[in-house]
This record gives C-alpha cells, structure tokens and sequence, in this order.
C-alpha cells in the first residue's frame, strides 16, 4: 500500500489522476495541494483523501514537507497557461518556480518516486519558449536525484477542459474523429486525459516496486505507446 500526493489535481489530466488514486486499492492514501478543492473531494473516502487548499502557493512546499506519513509517490500535474498567468514571464515563473520548489520539498522530505506530466516536445534546447520550458522542468527535477522519476509525456491531450481554448477544441475534434476511424490515426500524437492519468498512476506504482523497463532505473520517460500501453492497463487491482 502506497501514499500519495498529488498538485495539479484540479486540471484536465489531474482530476482524473484523482478519480485513478481514489479508485486504486493499492493505494493507501492521497494528500492534494491546490489552489481550489477538487470536485471529486466531497464523494470520496475523508480516511483515504485530504486535501490542503491554500491559493498562497508559496505555503504549498512546507505543506508537502510536513505530510504525515511521507509519501512515497509524488506527482505532478501542475500548469498553467500563458493567458491565466499575465504573460510567458509570468507563466514560467509559476509553473517551472513551482514544479521544481514542490519537486525539492518532495525530495527533502523522504519521498522515493517523483512523475510529472510533461509533453512531448520538451526539449531545453528548443527555441520555442514553452517546450524550453517544460524541457527545462524536467533537467530540473532529474537533477534532484529521485530514486526513480517518471516523466509522461503526452502528445496533445484529449478530453474536455472546464476552460475554453477554441484552437485545441478544433484540434481535439480532428484527433476524436480520427481515433474513431482507427486508433492508429490518433494515439500517436494524442492520447486521451484519463488515458494519461491511468498511465501516469501506473507507471508510479510500477517505479515504486522497482518494475521499470532495463535503462530506466532512474528516469523513466514514456511516449504516446506507452502511454496508451500502461493507461489501458486496469488502477483498481492491487
């Protein structure tokens, strides 16, 4: 039975990883720290779930940091986006600021595996500001020495956002369609929210025990094939 916190739990991708940690009886425990509560919250188990939300992010590592008992697994499904932040300065500030502050805390306080929903252009050689970014995220937190870390990263991301982005909607249409044709059309570049999210919690379960695949020791990266390959597998088993 493992222990588990989780940020960015209110997002696309994070809720589900929610839904997936709740729902997995492998799971012992599950501590969330956002800036709202997450929908999910009022149904679940109050003795499996605790939630901390504070929108003083800079309170969030000393939360971490005093989780009681320490998770094993932490992971991340923070981001944000350049509109909701004022700007790329700003939008980097929070996200790169934060992901790898709370990935220090985590390391600090004991815990053994780090995953992180990256994407899969990140690239900290890239001249494109936001794959920078999220390349840079990642060198970031390998650097910190994790037992093991695992960084998803997913193409675009398929599913329905509370926020309205018209662009991605189109885009998501297109990939939607094309998976119904064929599931080879699509899961090359885009793979579904809970898709990902089950994916993400079962390849921490997996670093956890150790069952990673030979060269991934300590970094574990996985593709859209994985990602489609793990998030089929079932979160409810132990």
């Amino acid at each position: 039975m493992a222990n588990v916190a989780l940020i960015g739990c209110t997002g696309m991708v994070g809720s589900h990883i929610l839904t997936s940690l709740l729902s997995n009886s492998s799971i012992s425990r599950v501590d969330t720290i956002s800036r709202r509560t997450p929908q999910v919250a009022g149904g679940a188990p109050q003795s499996k779930l605790t939630t901390f939300v504070s929108d003083k992010t800079e309170s969030w590592a000393g939360q971490l940091s005093s989780l009681t008992p320490t998770p094993e697994i932490f992971i991340s499904a923070f981001a944000t986006t350049r509109a909701n932040a004022g700007g790329f300065e700003n939008q980097y500030k929070i996200e790169h600021g934060l992901n790898v502050e709370l990935a220090r805390a985590a390391r600090d306080a004991g815990v053994k595996v780090y995953v992180l929903i990256s994407s899969a252009n990140a690239n900290k050689a890239s001249s494109i500001p936001y794959t920078r970014m999220k390349g840079e995220i990642e060198e970031d937190v390998k650097a910190l020495g994790f037992d093991r870390t695992v960084i998803v990263r997913p193409g675009l991301i398929t599913g329905t956002r509370e926020e309205s982005r018209p662009l991605e909607a189109s885009i998501r249409f297109i990939a939607g369609w094309a998976g119904k044709l064929h599931s080879g059309l699509k899961d090359g570049w885009a793979q579904d929210s809970d898709v990902i999210a089950r994916a993400a919690v079962n390849a921490g379960l997996k670093a956890l025990e150790g069952d990673v695949p030979a060269g991934s020791e300590k970094v574990w990266n996985l593709d859209g094939s994985q990602i489609i390959a793990l998030g089929k597998e079932s979160t409810t088993a132990s």
